[in-house]
């Protein structure tokens, strides 16, 4: 599969993976951002995707990103439709700090990965009544 990609800051390496067995591709922020103490923040990651109709681009933290910079992605992960590919639709590492000083995310650092998924989209169908009997909520299982 090929996928266009733009970068904005050429000095910046284009996403890369760092073994043969990663799923994940490493993105790297495009600029020196200081996040602040218990507040969202936006990191610019030097690209613009255009990712195939069919595929979804799913943007997720390093799983070293709590343990190391104290940051957390709030929502979880990030979504990039297939549409979101315009001259101004960089892809942006939503973060909150969740320390209680500042942290200092560095141009150049790798600070999350893409995956590209493959997905579906199906027609809902609404019903008045689901046919399975319910097998409980939260941790119903043990």
């Amino acid at each position: 599969m090929n996928i266009k990609i733009k970068r904005i800051d050429k000095t910046l390496p284009l996403p890369e993976y760092q073994t043969k067995g990663s799923v994940g591709f490493d993105l790297y922020a495009r600029e020196k951002t200081v996040v602040q103490p218990f507040v969202p923040c936006l990191i610019p990651l030097n690209i613009i995707v255009k990712v195939p109709k069919g595929y979804l681009f799913l943007l997720a933290s390093r799983s070293s990103l709590p343990i190391k910079k104290g940051l957390l992605i709030p929502n979880g992960v990030g979504i990039i439709d297939h549409d979101y590919c315009g001259e101004e639709d960089e892809i942006k590492l939503q973060v909150l700090n969740f320390t209680d000083k500042p942290v200092v995310v560095n141009k150049g650092e790798r600070i999350a990965q893409g995956i590209i998924v493959s997905i579906k989209c199906p027609n809902f169908i609404e019903v008045t009544k689901m046919s399975q009997k319910s097998r409980g909520g939260f941790g119903s299982t043990g």
